[in-house]
């Protein structure tokens, strides 16, 4: 028998994550539905994908993919729910259902399934994003393993605690956004010194890139990095001066903790 990754949801992150695992697994292994027909067509043309119904999917499919809203979610288990109680074969729940916990996801399906959590970041798109997850005890060694290699095109899988998981998604799944914003104030900074736009855009996204690659590759500490880049009275000291002036170091450290914060808030 066949695996079968069902997607509910081709929206933007849902829609990457299953063209993503399109490039491990077979693209007929790989079932799509949401409620507008025509998003599931599209992105079941770009990689031979099976478009179908919600309720054939959630018959069918051994990892269940749950890529809705937040606020769809009581709705889309009201129809699912009956048909994961009754099915006899094994099948697991991947959830990436903001502020829904593994307990909140057994109690909406109804059952004592296995259930993968996980809170994944826009660089999969790229391959180069940060898929956060954990899971529950019902789920078996052999499905941990063919979760991990079926996502592992998307970039970096970590696991971790269930209680991290909304600290860690405000580090690597907000992130993302502070980045951007750092890289357009980089360029514009270079626009500004004289630059043409897209030479300007083109080194900062370089520098991030690059900068990015030397701390994963090279194991030492950000601090480390910064110093040996800063000459005794040179131009970057007198930047990084520039940038302690402006509250850089606790504007980054604030905006982390903000989404935090908001997390717990929209959790009630």
């Amino acid at each position: 028998m066949k695996t079968i990754f069902g997607f509910i949801g081709c929206g933007n992150m849902g829609g990457t994550l299953a063209e993503s695992v399109a490039k491990t697994v077979l693209g007929e292994q790989i079932m799509v539905c949401d409620a507008v027909f025509e998003k599931a067509e599209r992105l079941a043309m770009s990689c031979g994908m099976q478009v179908t119904d919600l309720i054939s999917l959630a018959k069918s499919s051994q990892y269940i993919f749950i890529g809705v809203k937040p606020q769809g979610a009581a709705k889309l288990f009201d129809t699912i729910r009956p048909i994961l109680q009754k099915r006899k074969d094994p099948f697991v729940l991947i959830s990436m259902l903001a502020g829904t916990s593994i307990a909140t996801l057994t109690e909406l399906a109804g059952c004592k399934c296995p259930i993968i959590r996980i809170m994944p970041n826009t660089p999969a798109s790229v391959g180069e994003g940060m898929i956060l997850y954990d899971y529950n005890s019902a789920v078996s060694e052999e499905q941990l393993s063919e979760f991990t290699n079926a996502f592992s095109e998307a970039g970096r899988l970590d696991h971790l605690p269930e209680a991290s998981i909304d600290a860690a998604s405000a580090l690597s799944g907000c992130g993302p956004a502070f980045v951007f914003l750092f890289a357009e104030a980089l360029a514009d900074a270079g626009v500004e010194c004289g630059l043409k736009r897209e030479q300007a855009n083109l080194y900062a996204a370089q520098t991030l890139l690059g900068s990015a690659k030397l701390l994963l590759e090279s194991g030492k500490h950000p601090g480390v990095l910064k110093d040996a880049v800063c000459s005794p009275g040179g131009t970057t000291i007198a930047g990084i001066h520039a940038l302690e002036e402006g509250g850089f170091r606790a504007a980054a450290i604030n905006a982390v903790t903000a989404a935090y914060e908001k997390t717990l808030k929209l959790k009630g």
